[in-house]
């Protein structure tokens, strides 16, 4: 007897479901692009799942565009941040697109190529007992272990680079196969009485806190035992399985020394959950046209074919883990936001093939730098974004893609609120030329100057009040198609949304205070648009209407009333 097989053909087939490979699907599949994405876990997010709980981190000057949507989603959706109603989050951004299938529970096992192009994977779907083999025109890695590396033959590094390879200062004398480790986490919560806990036989003991040195184990703040890490000087991808047996020892003896060796503060907490799946770090890197460096995250990253950014610390592990007693990482903050180019994002030696997420092209040091989820997420949606550009130009390779159309794709990732640093937005001509009033206080031409953020000083946001109301005149009737508005979000906010601990009283959730959450539009005087529940920093509205004047009335902000703004008011 034969298991079945089901076939799929589509456009775009994406492999990992974590924050890249949502963020690439969802990105092509908005751009009409035919979409697959075949995810081996039950549940969406990666290492931000409820299966691992790692927070996610980026840039501090704060990634938007489909990233910043998720995190507004689950900020207005779960109010006591939950981690299954952040999982349902990320399921329904994925499940109610357009354009988009999901195979969830499938894992990819086999690939097929021809003359340098993958023409089909195959995955195995352990609930349904079938195969699914995906044809598609452009296949895009974001698994994390770049499986499609070793099933196609594509070019990849795995390790350190030697310092002279590349002039970068921190790497080590002489390559090595190093690389960061693997954790799993755990969370605790507060509650209102002495709780007891006995350890399993089989944890680690660890009778004093000189087993800590340079680990804090305190149970304030945003503690999320990070540093309970093995696995970097082994193979971060073959001993996967006993290394999370030997993680489980650790996590299990970590919360054993706190609550029951000495006086951590810890009576009234007990163990919540520990992840019985690994958070990788790091393990296989592709290669592309070009390897992201150092040098690069330390000045700027300044790329001609930019098409995200980050600006995370160049945080690297030391490959001992736990086991190292020095310090556990170094951690050293880029000046400003670089840039990572396209060129990193497609395979030199595989022409249909993308990648977005820890296993970009870059070296190990420029890796400890863009392996964030904020960071990885943008990846993901240049990658998606890239795709459609392909499609609808009719190029059948990345690299061509990448040289020919990468003002396109930027243009494009800018338009949905992506940022990309040293690049301006261009507004849309009809606004650009039309006559534009307020009443609020703040300047309106900000509303189309093309950047939609605070940046060098300036506030670029129209502030008002409620109220406040924003015209275009365009001296005669025209029609009008879509309305595209950027509202301050407040990225100066603490983007850690989801709990390291739970604490006495609970975390709560709520969209930020200087969001606008009621407006309305204005043609020539009538409303023809109107909503009390906005809850998102972008909103596109789509209109079929003839006006001379359309106006935006601003009725209601998340929060204060006079607290907030809006960066953008476009009208085609």
């Amino acid at each position: 007897m034969h298991m079945e097989t089901i076939v799929h053909k589509v456009q775009f087939c994406v492999i990992g479901g974590g924050m890249a490979g949502i963020c690439a699907a969802i990105a092509a599949a908005r751009h009409g692009v035919r979409t697959l994405i075949m995810q081996e876990r039950p549940v969406f997010g990666g290492n931000a799942s409820s299966e691992i709980r790692m927070w996610i981190c980026g840039a501090r000057e704060a990634e938007t565009g489909l990233i910043e949507e998720i995190r507004l989603e689950n900020l207005y959706r779960n109010t006591y941040a939950n981690y299954s109603v952040w999982d349902s989050v990320l399921y329904e951004k994925v499940q109610n697109q357009e354009n988009l299938t999901a195979l969830l529970n499938c894992s990819c096992l086999d690939a097929e190529t021809e003359g340098g192009r993958i023409v089909s994977v195959t995955g195995w779907q352990m609930t349904t007992q079938r195969f699914h083999k995906i044809e598609a025109d452009f296949f895009a890695d974001c698994s994390g272990d770049s499986i499609l590396a070793p099933l196609t033959g594509a070019e990849f590094r795995q390790g350190r680079e030697a310092a002279s390879e590349f002039g970068e200062s921190l790497a080590p004398a002489a390559a090595d196969k190093k690389t960061m480790g693997l954790s799993c986490l755990i969370q605790a919560r507060e509650t209102d009485s002495p709780r007891k806990f006995i350890p399993p036989a089989w944890a680690n003991v660890y009778p004093d806190d000189g087993f800590f040195t340079n680990r804090d184990h305190t149970l304030a703040g945003n503690q999320n035992f990070w540093w309970m890490e093995l696995g970097g000087d082994q193979d971060s991808i073959g001993d996967t399985e006993t290394l999370r047996d030997e993680l489980l020892k650790v996590a299990f003896g970590v919360w054993d020394h706190i609550k029951n060796r000495g006086d951590h503060g810890a009576d009234n907490w007990e163990l919540e959950w520990v992840g019985f799946l690994p958070g990788k770090r790091e393990s296989r890197r592709y290669m592309g046209d070009y390897i992201l460096n150092q040098t690069d995250v330390q000045s700027g990253g300044k790329f001609d074919d930019i098409a995200a950014f980050g600006g995370w610390p160049i945080d690297d592990h030391h490959p001992g883990g736990f086991l190292h007693q020095g310090p556990p990482n170094i951690s050293i903050t880029p000046d400003q936001p670089y840039g990572i180019p396209l060129r990193s994002l497609y395979s030199r030696n595989i022409s249909n093939l993308w990648f977005a997420g820890r296993n970009i092209s870059a070296t190990h040091i420029g890796l400890s730098s863009t392996r964030v989820m904020a960071t990885c997420a943008t990846l993901g949606q240049a990658v998606g974004t890239a795709v459609s550009a392909a499609l609808r130009h009719g190029c059948t390779e990345a690299r061509e893609t990448a040289s020919r159309y990468f003002r396109e794709i930027q243009t494009m990732l800018m338009d949905d609120d992506c940022y990309l640093p040293g690049l301006r937005r261009a507004s849309w001509p009809l606004a650009r030329t039309a006559h534009l009033v307020s009443s609020g206080a703040g300047d309106p031409e900000n509303l189309r100057n093309g950047t939609d953020r605070a940046l060098g000083g300036a506030s670029n946001c129209w502030k008002c009040r409620i109220g406040d109301t924003a015209e275009y005149d365009f001296g005669d009737s025209v029609p009008l198609h879509e309305v595209r508005l950027v509202f301050d979000s407040d990225l100066e906010r603490n983007r850690l949304m989801m709990p390291a601990n739970f604490f006495k009283g609970g975390k709560k959730l709520a969209p930020p205070e200087t969001l606008v959450s009621s407006f309305e539009l204005l043609a020539d005087g009538k409303t023809v648009f109107r909503t009390d529940s906005n809850h998102q920093r972008l909103v596109r509205i789509p209109l079929d209407i003839r006006a001379r004047k359309l106006a935006l009335r601003v009725c209601g902000f998340a929060g204060a009333e006079e607290a907030g703004g809006v960066f953008s008011f476009d009208v085609r």
